[in-house]
């Protein structure tokens, strides 16, 4: 009895766990509802990690999607929606974020890094190089002077 009680109650908690709000937003043009559903999909949630406010279930992303819908219904175009909620939220709220200095840094300090560090490994290379080079001339030219003392009939001194 009290094994059939326990499984009761864990399946109503379980049941009320299992229920999500789920928010329908609908147009009479279907035209609207793709534009609602690329704006949904193209936007940040400002809370969630990496994840959009069409599949995103906090509550920001649930007042995102209302104030979409409401923009659209209004008849704002996407790009004063993104302008609107990156005005609200800044330009984290979209996946696109535009060109600027900020952004153009996050580019170029690593390719910087990769550059730097290509130019050095050919230095460390080259100088390697130039120091085995310089051993094997010096190796070279002592060979040339014992063979020209040996034609010559000169012995070395010890």
């Amino acid at each position: 009895m009290k094994r059939l009680g326990c499984i009761l109650l864990f399946i109503l908690f379980y049941a009320s766990l299992a229920q999500a709000a789920v928010d329908s937003y609908s147009f009479d043009d279907p035209q609207l509802n793709k534009r609602f559903i690329h704006l949904t999909e193209n936007l940040r949630c400002p809370k969630c990690l990496n994840q959009n406010i069409a599949d995103s279930n906090a509550m920001i992303a649930s007042d995102m999607r209302r104030k979409v819908h409401q923009l659209l219904s209004e008849g704002m175009s996407e790009d004063e929606i993104v302008l609107f909620m990156k005005a609200r939220y800044g330009d984290f709220v979209y996946y696109q974020p535009p060109l600027n200095a900020v952004t153009a840094l996050l580019w170029l300090i690593p390719l910087s890094f990769v550059f730097f560090g290509f130019c050095g490994f050919l230095y460390v290379k080259k100088s390697k190089s130039n120091e085995s080079s310089r051993k094997s001339v010096e190796k070279n030219k002592a060979l040339a002077i014992e063979k020209a003392n040996s034609l010559l009939g000169l012995e070395k001194e010890q």
